[in-house]
This record gives structure tokens, sequence and C-alpha cells, in this order.
């Protein structure tokens, strides 16, 4: 039943991820906004959110395990964006490579797309520095200060964004009438609901991961590291796919790396405010990977090429994580069974006499009755 509920939790964070990224989209398009802003900023955020709301969640649920949930969430979103992502962006321009125009270079508009791996890679790398431990007065400091650069960064993207270049939008899903723009309530309406499907499959996503990492004797930090971003992050990526197969790079590389400097601020400066952020090795790890990653994709997007050499680097970066995590990171010892009572000690009400035909211990005394 557990693997059902986490499959439905699934099922739901992705649905309401494609319902709200779509409606992003448009109104992406209402606001006239270019290209590299759809892809950097809104769409970004858009595919973002979901995990972004399993911390959240986690943390209002308040049940035992939710912290460890939480943080992994925040975490994995880098350290899957700057590997897994990178590779599903490089592996689409060798396997499109004939029918694109550009063919395994990526065309992206490269100053947004480094503007973004640049953001990430300075507030990133403070977020896990970070998580070593310090005081409160400083990590509420350092949650407002990375929220008021990620306002700047947002600023910044809209201003040097352009004007629109008349991108192809998938149409909405909430309307399907051919050659009619929806109207905005329904962008509105299919918003909202995704946005409440997100919010339903986070919190039963908290309630199962911890349920399943007990069950396993897997570290529940662990397994919100990988479990969060592939159900949220990794399936949205898909659109990069077909961005690279028709030579949007900039919307497939922008998708990607403004969710990256999404991850590196507002998710991190919501568990600095609201967790005590002491990261446990496992998640520094998991941050220094992401860094690098985002390190290889920043010279990868330079030469304008997300060739074998990055994609090999990515696949390594990944493998050694996984590594680690197999000798190094101890899982939780599961819960021993109950055993025997204690020679004379009193049996609750309606238990069964011990084996062996010896004398019964005294039974417990139940409620007094009524008068």
């Amino acid at each position: 039943m557990t693997a059902l509920l986490l499959l439905i939790a699934f099922v739901l964070i992705v649905a309401g991820a494609l319902l709200f990224t779509n409606a992003v989209e448009w109104i992406g398009a209402r606001m006239n906004l270019g290209q590299s802003s759809v892809g950097s900023l809104l769409a970004a955020v858009g595919t973002a959110l979901p995990e972004s709301l399993i911390p959240v969640v986690a943390l209002i649920a308040g049940t035992p395990g939710s912290t460890e949930v939480a943080i992994g969430a925040i975490i994995g979103a880098p350290f899957l964006l700057g590997t897994l992502a990178m590779i599903i962006i490089g592996a689409s321009a060798l396997a499109f490579r004939n029918r694109r125009k550009a063919g395994r270079s990526i065309s992206a508009e490269p100053r947004g797309m480094q503007r973004d791996l640049t953001f990430f890679l300075i507030f990133c790398t403070v977020g896990v520095v970070l998580g070593i431990g310090v005081s409160t007065p400083f990590r509420i400091a350092a949650a407002i200060g990375l929220v008021l650069a990620y306002i700047g960064y947002a600023i910044r993207t809209v201003k040097k964004g352009g004007e629109s270049e008349g991108e192809e939008l998938q149409a909405l899903i909430f309307h399907r009438s051919a050659g009619q723009e929806p109207a905005l309530w329904r962008i509105i309406v299919q918003l909202v609901v995704g946005l409440g499907a997100i919010v339903g499959g986070a919190e039963l996503f908290v309630e199962e991961v911890v349920a399943v990492a007990e069950s396993l004797g897997v570290g529940t930090l662990v397994l919100s590291l990988v479990l969060a971003p592939l159900a949220t992050e990794l399936p949205e990526k898909a659109n990069s796919i077909l961005w690279v197969r028709d030579d949007k790079d900039s919307l497939a590389v922008g998708n990607v790396t403004g969710a990256m400097a999404f991850q590196a601020s507002v998710p991190i400066a919501f568990g600095l405010a609201f967790t005590e952020w002491q990261l446990e090795p496992a998640a520094l790890v998991a941050g220094a990977v992401g860094i690098l990653g985002g390190a290889v994709a920043l010279v990868a997007l330079r030469r304008q090429s997300f060739g074998i050499p990055a994609i090999l680097a990515w696949a390594a970066l990944f493998g050694a994580y996984l590594v680690f995590v197999a000798l190094y990171e101890p899982s939780q010892p599961a819960a021993p069974a109950p055993g025997p009572p204690a020679p004379g000690a009193p049996l609750a009400p309606g238990a069964p006499p011990p084996p062996g035909g010896g004398p019964a211990p005294p039974v417990a005394p139940g409620p007094a009755p009524p008068p």
C-alpha cells in the first residue's frame, strides 16, 4: 500500500507540475516576455515549484523525519539539475544533431545562461557552506540576503529578456480549441488546479517517503535527495528534449539554468529560516556535486558544446555521489521486534499465557468499572 500511495503522490505532483508550468508559460506569453525570460524565469520557477513546496509541506506537517525530507528536497534539486538534467540536454543535442541547424552545438543565448549559472555557483556555494552550522541570527540574515539576491536577479533577467520571439507554446491544457487564444480565466483556473495537485501530492509524498525509509532501513535524507527531484524536476525537464530537437536552445538550457538559480536562493533561504540547517555529510556532498556540475555546465556553455566530455563529467559526478552514499551513508537501524515479557511482568489484558505450561503472570489491572 505504501508503494501505491507513493506512486499516487508522484502522479499528483507531476500532473500538477504539467498543469502549472503550462499555465505559467501562457502567462509569460501574455506578458510579452522574450524567449530567454520565459525559459530562465517563469518556466524555470514553474518547474521548480513542486519540489520547493515539498519542504514547506514537510515542515508544516511536523512529523518525525519531516526535516530530513525538507532538506533532501532543497539540496537534491540542485544536485540533479547540475548532473542528470545537463546530461539530458547534452544527450539530446547529440541524438538530434542530424536534424538540428546547430548540430551538436548549443546555440543558447550565452549572456543570460551564464548569468544564471554564475548566480547559482555563488549562492548555492553560500548555502552549502552555511550548512556546516551557524548561529540563528546569521542564518536569518543570510536567508533575507538570498531572497533579495533572487529578486534582483529576476528583475535583471526580465529587463535583459528582450521582445517576444514568437515561440510556439503548447496549447493550454484547459483549452483545446484550435486557432483560439485561451481566455485569461482558463489560465488562472488551470494554474490553481495545478498548484492544488502539487500541494496534495507533496503532502502525501512526505508521509510515504518517511514510511519507505523506515521499512527499508534507509536514511530519510538520502531517499529524499534522490526521489524528490526525480519526481518533480526531471519529468518537466523532458521539455528540454523537445526544445533541443526544435533548435530552441535558449528555452532548453534556460529551463534548467533558471531553475538552478531559483533553487540556489529561495528554497535554501527557506531552509535557513525554518530549520537548523546543519547539513549531514550526504547533503553536503550532494550540494558540492551540484556545484561542480554547474561549473562544468558554465564551461560547456562558453564553448557552446554539451558534448561527450561534458556528459562524461556529469555522469562521473553523479556516479561518484552514489558510490559515496553506498559506502559512507549510515542506514537507519530497523526497529527491533517486540520480545516476550520479562519473567513475572504483568500481561496486558487479553494477552495469551506464556508457552510451556508455566504459571501465567498476573494480568495488569484494567480500568475500574463505573460506579
